[in-house]
Parts: structure tokens; C-alpha cells; sequence
């Protein structure tokens, strides 16, 4: 194994860089599977990995390993970073008239468009087949994070309604993408 995880914190703290390389080489796999697995999204995983490596390096000299090993003194610091990335995702407030035109948005000619242009553009597409409340509800859960109750709350309709909004927008979304891919 070679450096204890302790002896490469320590050497971060006292600001060697091929300690803090060697650190963040040791256990990036598993922050970045900890950030994925709490966010959902890669991107959002990256930053929220990197925002964790930066908060274990300049707290580094407050670790203490009394208090327990590194790894999960990282994890706690990641998860915590994750949380905090979900918190300021939720709090973007949504105008509907702004969400509708995007649902209803003309489709952008793009002469070859990317892998992620291209999904987007399909995701695009089922989302206007779905009925509007529908697409709204989908749209408030999976791409702004609202959980049923907090999209209820927000459109002032009754709990069950959200729900059934979001599993029929769900299952219409998983029976245009399977009509698609055959």
C-alpha cells in the first residue's frame, strides 16, 4: 500500500503537492461513486468531487485520526458536499410560463449535433407529447428535484394528483423511448 492515508493527509496539510496528488489518486473512485450515487448526475458528481477534495485539503490540519479513519472523514465531506449541491439545485425557482415556453420551444436546426444535443432534443420531443400538467410534474421531479409533496404544495393541487401526474408522464416517457429504440 505504501503511505498510510494518514501520513498523506498530514502531508497535505502541510501543503505538498505530491502528497494531495497521491490522496486524491487514492480515493477519487470512491468519492466520485458516493457523489453519483447521491446526485444522480455525472456532471454534478465531478463538482461535487472536486468541492470535496478541496474542502478535505484545506481541512486537512484538522483532522484528527482519533476521531476516526480518513476514509470515512472524506465520505462524511462528500456527502455533506452532494447535499449541499441538491439544496441549490432545489432552490432555483421555476416560473411556469418559462417552463412551458421550453416545452413548447421550435426545435433548434443544428447541423450535427452531439450525443447530449441530440438526447436532449429527444427528451425534448416525448416531454411535449406528454399532457402539459404531466410534463410539468415530470419535468419539477427529475430535472429540479422537487419531491411530490413540494411540487403539490407549489401548484396547490392535492398530493395523490402529483403522483399519479408523475408515474403516467414516467411511464408514457418509458413507452415513447421503447416505441423508439425497437
Amino acid at each position: 500500500m505504501g503511505v498510510s492515508d494518514e501520513a498523506l493527509i498530514a502531508g497535505m496539510a502541510a501543503g505538498d503537492p505530491q502528497a494531495t496528488a497521491s490522496f486524491v489518486r487514492r480515493f477519487q473512485a470512491r468519492v466520485f461513486g458516493l457523489a453519483v450515487s447521491i446526485v444522480g448526475a455525472t456532471a454534478t458528481a465531478e463538482d461535487v468531487a472536486q468541492e470535496a477534495f478541496v474542502r478535505a485539503w484545506r481541512y486537512a490540519g484538522g483532522y484528527d485520526p482519533r476521531r476516526g479513519a480518513v476514509l470515512p472523514w472524506l465520505l462524511s465531506i462528500t456527502r455533506n458536499a452532494a447535499i449541499d449541491a441538491i439544496r441549490l439545485r432545489r432552490d432555483r425557482p421555476y416560473e411556469p410560463e418559462v417552463m412551458l415556453a421550453l416545452l413548447t420551444a421550435a426545435d433548434n436546426a443544428i447541423a450535427e449535433p452531439s450525443d447530449e444535443v441530440a438526447d436532449a432534443d429527444r427528451i425534448r420531443v416525448a416531454l411535449r407529447g406528454l399532457p402539459l400538467e404531466q410534463a410539468t410534474a415530470v419535468v419539477l421531479a427529475i430535472f429540479h428535484g422537487l419531491t411530490a409533496k413540494e411540487i403539490a404544495e407549489r401548484q396547490g393541487v392535492p398530493l395523490g394528483t402529483v403522483k399519479t401526474r408523475i408515474r403516467l408522464g414516467m411511464s408514457r416517457l418509458r413507452d415513447h423511448f421503447e416505441v423508439r429504440d425497437e
